[in-house]
Order: structure tokens, then sequence, then C-alpha cells
């Protein structure tokens, strides 16, 4: 079925959790790996905006229906992040953009560098780095969606879990709109599923790998899904990513998975 943008931009809107009551955080506060998770989470929401700012260097900005849900995709995760936050705040964590700020300046020049990385394999693989671009938005949407419900059967907290299962309702559109254009472009070119399975195969890594430290995504990455179910997740994942055409056969997930010492 095809992704309706218009109909997508005409409802988009924030996560809804006022009706959530976080005073319950006082009676019922989270555990520390739980809490370490759900920073990582909000910082990777938060720094949505710079994976637009580098996107906008690319082809993608010139196709319309792209820039139409980047720019709605980019306030829903945004509203993620603040979401996740006032949770964070109830912990006497605060995440800010004082804080991000903080982050994007301990990346330096591989912050900066970034755009123009962007833009240059952009303009070397020209309008097929679309594909290359939704394809791994898909395998990212994938990624955080299993995340938030893997996340909210293990808290089964009376706030915090309606809370992720509502974020991850917006990342299962995220999913269509990637899926569905990842999936066109990769029938219509040759060229595009060559350049495309090459990358998810050698550069793909964990959503937040680029702005958090190796240890924190292996240990975030270990909390989520360790073990039998978690090794299901990571397979059913790959399942998702590698029925797109060009893809078959690539397990990018367990790969990493595996590389990062998560247990089965």
């Amino acid at each position: 079925m095809a992704f309706d943008i218009d109909r997508y931009t005409k409802q988009s809107e924030g996560v809804e959790w006022g009706d959530l009551d976080l005073d319950v955080f006082d009676e019922q506060p989270l555990d520390e790996p739980t809490l370490r998770t759900l920073r990582y989470m909000c910082d990777v929401e938060y720094h949505t905006v710079c994976y637009l700012r580098d996107l906008l260097t690319t082809p993608s900005h010139k196709e319309p229906e792209v820039g139409a849900f980047m720019t709605m995709w980019n306030r829903e995760e945004f509203w993620h992040g603040e979401a996740l936050a006032a949770v964070l705040a109830k912990h006497d964590i605060t995440v800010d953009y004082d804080v991000l700020k903080a982050r994007r300046v301990k990346l330096g020049w591989k912050d900066r560098l970034d755009p123009i990385k962007q833009s240059l394999l952009g303009n070397v693989v020209g309008h097929d780095f679309v594909a290359v671009h939704m394809t791994y938005g898909a395998a990212n949407e994938y990624s955080a969606n299993a995340a938030y419900h893997r996340l909210a059967k293990m808290v089964t907290h009376p706030v915090l879990t309606p809370l992720l299962k509502r974020i991850a309702i917006q990342e299962s559109k995220h999913i269509a709109f990637y899926a569905t254009q990842a999936r066109k472009r990769l029938e219509a070119s040759k060229k595009a599923r060559v350049i495309t399975r090459f990358v998810m195969s050698k550069v793909w890594q964990p959503v937040g790998s680029g702005i958090n430290s190796d240890d924190e995504v292996t240990h975030v990455m270990t909390h989520l899904f360790q073990g039998p179910d978690g090794r299901k997740l990571i397979r059913d994942l790959d399942t998702k990513i590698s029925a797109l055409p060009g893809l078959e056969g690539l397990k990018i997930v367990e790969r990493s998975m595996d590389n990062r010492g998560v247990p089965a």
C-alpha cells in the first residue's frame, strides 16, 4: 500500500503524554539500566536535527515527498526527545539543548565534516543516493521501533510502558515511509541496489553509534537485545531489512550485535 504523504503531513502531531501522571515515578522510580537506556534514546531523538542537516546537502532534499516527510519526521522525533527528557527529569537527569550542544562540541571536526561527506557521497552516487538514504532510514526505524517495544515489555511500568508504545506507533509510520520509498527506488535501479547493498553491509551500525561511545552503544544494545528473546528480535529485524530488493541474505543487525559481544 502506497504511503499517503499528504495525509501524513496533515495529521502529524507530537506524541501525546500530557495525560500521563509523571508523579508516579516518585513512588515507582526506574532502575539505573533503564534510565541509562532512556538517556541514550533521548540523545538519539534530539540529534535527529543533525541527521536532517546532513541530508539537506544530498540529492534527497530535491525530492518533494522526501522533503515533506523529513520536515514532519524531524518534528516528531524532537517531540519524542521532549517526552523522554521529561521522564529523565523526574529522576534528576537533565537533558536539554545545552547538553546537546556540549555533546556536539565534543564531536568536534567529525560533526563539522559529516555534512561535507554526505554531500560528496551524494554527488558521486547521484540520484541513486536517495535509495541509500531511504534504506538506511528504514533499517534505523525498524531498529528504533523494536527497541521501544522491547523496553516497554521489559519495564511494565504504568507510565513509561504506555509512553514507549505511543512513541513506537509513530516510529511505525516512519518505517512505512522509508520502506515504501526504499522498495520503489531499489526496484527501479540496479545501480541503486548495488550501492545500497555495499553501504548497508559495510557502513550500517546501530542508531546512536555516531554520537555515543562504543561502550555506551554496547551497553544499551546488550540491555535491550541479549538473550533468546532479544536474538529473535535481531533476526526479525534482519528478515525485514533483507526483504528489500537487492539486500537478500544480509544480516547487518546480527553481525553488529555479534561484533559487540551481545550474548544470544
